[in-house]
């Protein structure tokens, strides 16, 4: 990673007392000859040694950094009981106890991906003016709304983390990786209720999985509330740099922690590219982002810092951009409006009845690509998907010149259904010459009684959230929007029935309108950038 690296010491199995007695584990490398420099915690489920000691530990000792990496409760050596993604109070326990420390230097940063990035928000509002820097990786400050998609339970992600994790202290840790998806898979598959496929992924009923479905979206609830660091973002005093993918679960409320700091009077960096959750390809980067900001803000050295804080990756183009900020200056919404004959056009759409479609829980629409927490996310053809009688699909015509989107996507459509609770989904997707459409960006929302209202002919205006993008589509493609109700199992079915989302299993098919006239012009809203 750099320059005339140290050699390094590890003192293992560091044992951490919490207020309420546990003790929690963890190791520090030291880098030998350095004196006492800044210290970097990063709090992990997942252990503290093989490639988490090596790409953390060892990789920021070597540059000069004390690195503490510790095992959060509950796992690896740690005392406890598991309290997933509960971490406020023993990560600010560790950094009093981390002060007291003849070792300790007088300042610190913050590192990690994931879950790691998530229990860097639990404590960095409170953890004093010695937190000096944050570097955060695809995560967010709060993971209710990942697990709740526009109000629609992310059934494929929840699911496989709750099955991985409950492997990680097991004889089957080295290949839990690889053995979640599976087991998450032939759960799914199953069609049983949603409360038994923990059974059937884990062998046994997972305490995190049950408890999500039990308390839904609802942020007032105790469960949510103690996991939720949203509100505290624009508090935290030091600099953070932020790394996210395009294709992340959690990218979209990585952007309003960005949004908050910078209402705050913050200058977060941020750099979003071609990634994915699990893709290694973000981890070099992100570490060689990290380093720069922490010799930048621990150290006094600037000089290995961008002059614009926000770096693009331009999917379609095959280019990185630097701005100012995000949204990025200069950006334009224009409305691409859904038209009869099934086209794609921001022309008004002229007067025509609604497209019709059947959406069946028995028979979930499925999905083709799109954000997941293990696996790949990487674009895929939807051309299967969209020959199917549940999806509707709305083409625009060839483009006669490069067309650039970086920004907020979102979808304003008029539906009318027969059940009052139902889901909608929207895609948009790159329609190559060839015919190969690949997913661009996705979004849903959960319908129910009354939300949104409907008018006096039961027609309902439903604003959806996509993934924000940053994609060109060539001179010669076409801009295509996919409407359906159902991307299973990455989200969970709505039966359409209104039972508890863990226990039912009625399924009521939904027969759904899609309108686009002058009084409902239904519209994706694309956010334009000069070319």
């Amino acid at each position: 990673m750099g320059r005339n690296p140290f050699r390094i010491v590890v003192h293992k199995d560091l044992r951490v007392p919490m207020p309420d007695g546990v003790l929690l584990l963890a190791d520090r490398y030291t880098p030998i000859g350095a004196g006492s420099p800044p210290t970097i915690l990063i709090r992990s489920p997942y252990g503290r040694r093989g490639l988490f000691g090596y790409a953390y530990g060892k990789a920021f000792a070597r540059q000069g950094f004390q690195v503490l990496l510790q095992s959060c409760r509950g796992g690896f050596g740690s005392g406890g009981e598991s309290c997933p993604l509960d971490e406020q109070d023993d990560g600010l326990a560790t950094v009093e106890w981390m002060r007291a420390q003849p070792w300790y230097g007088g300042s610190f940063a913050m590192h990690g991906p994931s879950y790691l990035g998530h229990a860097q928000w639990a404590i960095a509002p409170f953890a004093g003016p010695d937190l000096k820097a944050m570097a955060t990786q695809v995560t967010a400050s709060q993971f209710r709304d990942a697990a709740y998609v526009g109000g629609s339970f992310a059934l494929e992600s929840t699911l496989s983390w709750s099955t991985l994790t409950s492997m990680m202290n097991g004889p089957l840790a080295g290949a839990a990786v690889f053995l979640a998806p599976r087991r998450t898979q032939r759960a799914v598959l199953s069609g049983r209720p949603l409360c038994e496929l923990d059974l059937l992924a884990a062998g046994r009923s997972l305490p995190f999985f049950q408890e999500v479905l039990t308390h839904h979206a609802d942020p007032s609830v105790p469960f949510w509330k103690k996991r939720d660091f949203s509100a505290t973002v624009g508090e935290v005093d030091a600099a953070v740099t932020m790394t996210g993918g395009w294709y992340d679960v959690f990218l979209p409320w990585q952007l309003k922690d960005y949004a908050a700091m910078r209402a705050a009077g913050r200058q977060p960096y941020l750099t979003i590219g071609p990634w994915h959750h699990a893709d290694v390809r973000h981890g070099r980067v992100a570490n060689l982002d990290a380093l720069a900001w922490f010799r930048a803000h621990l150290l006094g050295d600037s000089s290995g810092l961008r002059a614009n804080p926000v770096r693009v990756y331009v999917t379609g183009a095959g280019e990185w951009r630097d701005y100012g900020d995000w949204p990025v200056p200069g950006m334009r919404r224009r409305r691409w409006h859904l038209q009869p004959g099934f086209a794609l056009a921001q022309d008004n759409p002229s007067r025509s009845g609604p497209d019709r479609y059947r959406y069946n829980p028995a028979r979930p629409t499925p999905v083709v690509g799109g954000p997941t927490l293990l696996g790949s996310s990487a674009p895929r053809d939807n051309r299967r998907l969209e020959a199917r009688s549940d999806v509707l699909v709305y083409t625009g015509e060839a483009l006669g010149e490069d067309v650039e989107l970086i920004g907020p996507v979102t979808a304003e459509v008029y539906l009318r259904s027969s059940t009052e609770h139902t889901d909608l989904v929207v895609r948009v997707c790159d329609v190559r010459p060839d015919g190969c459409s690949l997913n661009v960006c996705e979004g849903v929302r959960r319908l129910a009684p009354g939300t949104p209202p409907a008018d006096e002919e039961g027609v309902r205006r439903v604003e959806v959230d996509l993934w924000p993008i940053a994609h060109r589509f060539a001179r010669g493609h076409r801009i295509r929007v996919q409407v359906a109700s159902g991307a299973y199992p990455r989200l969970a079915r709505n039966l359409g029935t209104g039972e508890p989302l863990g226990t039912g299993h009625m399924a009521l098919a939904a027969d759904q309108e899609i309108f686009h006239d002058p009084r409902r012009p239904s519209a994706i809203i694309l956010p334009h950038v000069p070319a």
